[in-house]
């Protein structure tokens, strides 16, 4: 089986050559081991069931056993084993050198079973699921980096070959790398979900040992999946899911479900961002909800590629997930954080992407060319704004954006005589 290349390979490299150890965490399926295997020069699985047993045992009783071979020696699902947290550390203070070990994980550090918490020796990234030039859909003609590093880049008439048929598959498939290697789109599909299933009725329970409800779990994520892109609000969300007469949940137990989600790399809002353009008003600073793969929200609404093409609306906000997971990816490098604007006067950007050097874009993501327009209006608005912002408080100036994006489902990319570069999703690359 060919490797295909992954935008964290490069990020895991660079960390590996500043820290003793790098954990490398992430959603299950999404590629972490296969991704750590290709640097790593010797390997340990603790989930391998011939040696699994002596590897625990080991670990219990000399964990530092565990750690020796050649480096950097990958770990892989280290938190079966949770000791081996402080022994990496203390072996990495002990040999003094980068690139010693690379640990994979699935769900996030439990703090209570580490004495340490390895700053300054373990570097920790995310891999998320495969973006679309990942799986080579994308043909990446255009270079998000080489954009922001020239504003004026000339990407008229550059095409997508995607169609709006072959995007709904992409959100339903997701971004497993399993599913490249079927045969059928049948068996691609499956594989979504199996994996929601999977969570509901083991994960949320393994994770740390505090069982929970499989319904319970299902139903959350079938209500979370239903307020995708949206800022809906907790107690909207415990509405919908007791409505169901058989369903009781306090609000104490529904955050607990939802901090059990997040631990294991299912569940990635989006955070507001919160500049002070015009005084006096209110930022919406709820969190937009967000899967980290759209494929999850698909497979918790028991939806197929046959039925979204009919609700193109409701795609559309599935649409705006498989966008942000790819621009994360693709940001990566540069420690890109996404966000969202919006205010009480109706003013908002889908996305503000913020890069490490200090760039950054503002963001729409728009299904079709008649909501375009729009988009680039909100993006310019705001611009305006941030202009007018400056010129009254020039003593406290707020960067204006690098670049103003609408990243479409359409087939062709353009710069509009307002500045907005308009591209399609499935002509990016990092």
């Amino acid at each position: 089986m060919n490797y295909l290349p992954r935008t964290i390979d490069h990020v895991l490299q660079e960390h590996l050559a500043a820290f003793g150890a790098v954990l490398l965490e992430g959603p299950k399926w999404c590629g972490k081991t296969t991704s750590a295997e290709q640097i790593a020069k010797s390997v340990i699985k603790l989930q391998d069931p011939d040696m699994r047993e002596e590897y625990l045992t080991t670990a219990a009783i000399k964990p530092s056993l565990l750690l020796s071979g050649a480096v950097p020696k990958l770990i892989d699902e280290w938190q079966d084993a949770p000791v081996l947290w402080d022994a990496v550390r203390t072996m990495v203070d002990q040999r003094g050198k980068p690139g010693q070990f690379i640990l994979t994980g699935s769900n996030a550090i439990d703090k209570s079973k580490i004495v340490h918490s390895g700053t300054g020796r373990i570097s920790r990234i995310q891999m998320l699921p495969m973006s679309l030039w990942e799986s080579s859909e994308s043909n990446g003609k255009i270079s998000l980096q080489a954009l922001f590093d020239d504003e004026n880049a000339d990407i008229d008439g550059i095409t997508s070959a995607l169609t709006i048929e072959d995007l709904i598959f992409a959100a339903c498939r997701g971004g497993w790398p399993a599913t490249l290697q079927l045969k059928s789109r049948a068996s691609q599909l499956l594989v979504a979900r199996n994996y929601i299933d999977t969570i509901c009725t083991e994960d949320v329970t393994r994770i740390d040992g505090v069982q929970r409800n499989a319904k319970i779990t299902g139903r959350i994520l079938w209500s979370y999946a239903r307020n995708i892109s949206t800022l809906a609000k907790k107690t909207l969300m415990l509405a919908d899911i007791t409505e169901s007469e058989d369903i009781s949940l306090s609000q104490n137990t529904f955050d607990d479900y939802l901090s059990a989600l997040e631990k294991l790399f299912v569940i990635q809002d989006m955070d507001g961002w919160c500049p002070a353009i015009r005084s006096k008003t209110v930022i919406r600073s709820s969190p937009k909800r967000c899967f980290v793969d759209p494929s999850i929200a698909v497979a918790a609404l028991r939806l197929s590629p046959d039925i979204l093409k009919e609700q193109l609306n409701t795609f559309g906000f599935i649409f705006e997930q498989m966008c942000i997971r790819d621009l994360r990816a693709y940001s990566q490098q540069k420690n890109g954080i996404l966000s969202y604007y919006r205010d009480r006067y109706g003013l908002e950007a889908d996305g503000v992407l913020h890069l490490d050097d200090g760039k950054y874009a503002l963001l729409e993501f728009k299904l079709g060319n008649k909501e375009i327009e729009d988009g680039a209006k909100h993006l310019t608005e705001l611009v305006a704004l941030i202009k007018q912002k400056n010129a009254t408080e020039p003593q406290v100036p707020l960067r204006e954006p690098d670049l103003l994006l609408v990243i479409t489902g359409g087939k062709m990319a353009y710069t509009r005589p307002d500045g907005v570069k308009v591209i399609p999703l499935g002509c990016l690359k990092p």
